[in-house]
């Protein structure tokens, strides 16, 4: 994950190592590193549900874009109650039917491999790097 994001980072031309200085601390994995990798995987989701919310909410409160400056209102319906209690409904539905999925059959969503005996032996294959050949 780290890797990925610092070599497309440090591949931007003229301020890809600034740029991996400033979000990283640097191009090695220590402490401070690891400390803003976490970071921002705790709080970018947060951050990406609030943009959403934000553009939600004004899409909803202006209208999406009108160039021609036509007026559009006249054969509109309400977003409010009709849109907000049929999301509400949707989202109700589809955790109705998430537990219910998870009720009769709670193993539909694991991993197969959580069911095979561990063996400190041998390396699982999943975890394998490419360059290890057994």
């Amino acid at each position: 994950g780290a890797t990925v994001i610092t070599n497309l980072l440090s591949a931007i031309p003229y301020v890809g190592v600034l740029l991996v200085e400033w979000i990283w601390g640097g191009f090695a994995v220590g402490n401070p590193t690891l400390i803003r990798f976490f970071a921002f995987h705790f709080i970018l989701p947060f951050i990406i549900l609030f943009l959403v919310l934000f553009h939600l909410f004004f899409l909803h409160e202006a209208g999406s874009n009108n160039p021609m400056g036509l007026l559009s209102d006249y054969d509109s319906i309400v977003f409010h109650p009709y849109f907000s209690i049929k999301d509400i409904y949707g989202f109700y539905m589809f955790f109705v039917l998430f537990l219910l999925i998870c009720t009769m059959n709670p193993y539909v969503f694991m991993d197969v491999e959580n069911f095979i005996s561990s063996d400190p032996l041998v390396t699982p294959v999943h975890i394998q790097p490419e360059w290890y050949f057994f």
